[in-house]
């Protein structure tokens, strides 16, 4: 599991400073945990994390890897924002089934389970969560979430991580066009896989480049696909690869 840093923010702007920024609607953390992302001014990913309400302020649960690199972002918009920023010394925790008193469901999908922020490491976690968003086509930092991502292309509409109706925030106006197209020609997919490939691998089709082999749990794994060469049988590797369409 990706090891995860539990921010502590806090002040009397800081609901009015998020909102200005993310991706989706801060508000909606009355209401149990927040599933959201920082863009670049052009659209593109930067972090995804979960919000939770935290006594006078929000926990925010960003992998490790994008910790610091999120709060110089957030410390760069602050400006006299009455707005700290700091760590909150808690943990991560992670089950399936129904949320325990101080759990909150995982937004983006029930198959997910909950979330807990405690005080001491989770030590009993043997869940095979790659499994799961293999099947559930849950994108994971670092793999299907990567810089150069168009958060549509991953699915963060169906996974609850964005809100057209809450007004302006960076990357905004490229995130609702795309919302606007009438198909994307590109994005995350669910595939068949025999053979050995790789993640990163790239996936060709009559020879033609058509997407890259990301995440894999036994027969199954999620790509980022060219929609209109993933036809028929592909390869990847020595792996041959087909799109899952059901």
């Amino acid at each position: 599991m990706t090891k995860r840093r539990i921010l502590y923010l806090s002040g009397a702007d800081l609901r009015d400073f998020l909102q200005g920024l993310i991706t989706n609607d801060v508000s909606l953390v009355d209401q149990g945990l927040v599933y959201a992302a920082m863009l670049t001014p052009q659209g593109k990913f930067i972090a995804d994390f979960f919000l939770a309400a935290a006594p006078e302020g929000i926990y925010l649960d960003v992998a490790e890897g994008l910790a610091d690199g999120l709060v110089q972002r957030l410390s760069m918009y602050k400006l006299r924002a009455d707005v700290t920023i700091g760590d909150s010394g808690l943990y991560l925790h992670r089950g399936l089934g129904e949320p325990p008193a101080d759990g909150l469901a995982d937004p983006r999908h029930t198959a997910l389970g909950w979330r807990a922020y405690r005080e001491t490491p989770q030590t009993d976690d043997t869940v095979d969560w790659t499994a799961i968003r293999v099947a559930h086509m849950i994108p994971q930092t670092g793999i299907e979430l990567t810089p150069d991502t168009f958060i549509l292309e991953v699915g963060f509409e169906r996974l609850s991580g964005v809100d057209f109706r809450k007004g302006c925030y960076v990357g905004q106006e490229v995130t609702a066009r795309m919302k606007h197209k009438t198909e994307l020609r590109k994005g995350l997919a669910k595939v068949s896989i025999i053979g050995q490939a790789e993640t990163g691998s790239a996936i060709t089709s009559d020879g033609k480049p058509a997407g890259t082999l990301l995440s894999r749990s036994e027969g199954q794994a999620l790509a980022y696909l060219r929609f209109d060469r993933a036809q028929g049988e592909m390869q990847a590797g020595e792996a041959l690869v087909t799109r899952d369409t059901a």
